[in-house]
């Protein structure tokens, strides 16, 4: 889960915010920051490798934008993970109660020893 690393630090969470905005140079992101350049393109190669931002070339600059597809993924689970666990609970309940129709079922269309009997006979 790409998301997760890429959210993991308050630097690169801020840089997220401000590429939500809109599409920044590295430049202009540095600015924001009372980190060094340097520190701010090591922030921006780790977004590149999660896959969270992606950038195009104009020119001599590269434009920085964000990607939320893995934010998504991200948000997914951890909607799951904040959502009650009982309804977990209850689809392994449902899961048991049709395992043992179906076994029920299936015991009940076999031929039993006496059936078997009238059948030979």
């Amino acid at each position: 889960m790409d998301g997760a690393r890429a959210i993991a630090d308050p630097v690169r969470r801020e840089i997220l915010e401000l590429l939500h905005a809109t599409p920044l140079s590295a430049g202009s992101i540095a600015e924001h920051f009372a980190i060094s350049r340097p520190a701010v393109s090591k922030h921006l190669r780790v977004l590149m490798e999660c896959h969270v931002v992606e950038a195009t070339v104009v020119g001599r600059q590269r434009i920085y934008a964000l990607r939320t597809e893995p934010l998504a993924e991200v948000a997914t689970y951890l909607t799951r993970l904040l959502s009650p666990a009982v309804p977990h609970q209850l689809d392994a309940l449902a899961t048991e109660v049709a395992r043992t129709r179906r076994e029920r079922r299936a015991a009940e269309r076999a031929p039993t020893p006496a059936t078997r009997k009238k059948e030979s006979a």
